[in-house]
């Protein structure tokens, strides 16, 4: 009975003891969150494990899956890659973007996708460098118009201004000595006489 009594003791010491020491452990390590990301958009179109150097990740991000949606329809999932891994990084995303682009226009026109594109924005271009031309030639006319028009407000501005001679100035001038010469032989004693002589005989 003794026995049975110290075994019974000892274990229900041991059995106190044990959670005083595992508390303090339980307490200090919880245990790490379940993190999950979600695959890139050409993974998740694909159905496949998104690794972590996943070359489309960083440019087909999950909340855009018609971006690579329309890519993958014309160029195609290994042609895509293929091309990426062929140039350095700091060309991928303007790459992507053209193939968008281009991918996109081709779905539009399937004859002559993104060329059809430039060829009608060339169009414009051409319209508007007319436009622009024959809008300079009037230009051009208006202010030559515009300066002929100010030569002959100044004409008339110092024709006006300028002096006009007046009566008593012609009348000066008509009665000059060279006139007063010219007409002294009416004036003169002998012509006078040499006219009235027949008169008298």
């Amino acid at each position: 009975m003794e026995c049975s009594d110290s075994t019974a003791a000892t274990n229900t010491t041991s059995c106190s003891s044990s959670p005083r020491s595992l508390s303090p452990s339980s307490s200090s390590s919880p245990p790490p969150p379940n993190v999950v990301l979600s695959p890139c958009a050409a993974c998740k179109i694909l159905r496949r494990r998104c690794a972590d150097k996943c070359v489309l990740a960083p440019y087909f991000p999950p909340t855009e899956p018609s971006k690579f949606t329309t890519a993958h329809r014309v160029f195609g999932a290994s042609n895509i890659i293929k091309f990426l891994q062929e140039l350095p990084e700091f060309q991928r995303a303007d790459a992507v973007s053209s193939m968008v682009y281009e991918a996109q226009a081709r779905i539009r026109d399937p004859v002559y996708g993104c060329a059809g594109a430039i060829c009608q924005l060339q169009k414009q271009v051409d319209e508007l460098q007319a436009q622009l031309a024959k809008t300079q030639a009037e230009l051009v006319n208006m202010q030559c118009q515009q300066a002929n028009l100010v030569a002959i407000i100044c004409m008339e501005m110092e024709m006006s201004q300028s002096p006009q001679p007046s009566s008593e100035e012609s009348l000066d001038s008509f009665i000059s000595p060279q006139s007063y010469q010219s007409n002294s032989f009416f004036l003169d004693d002998n012509n006078i006489g040499a006219t009235w002589e027949p008169l008298w005989t």
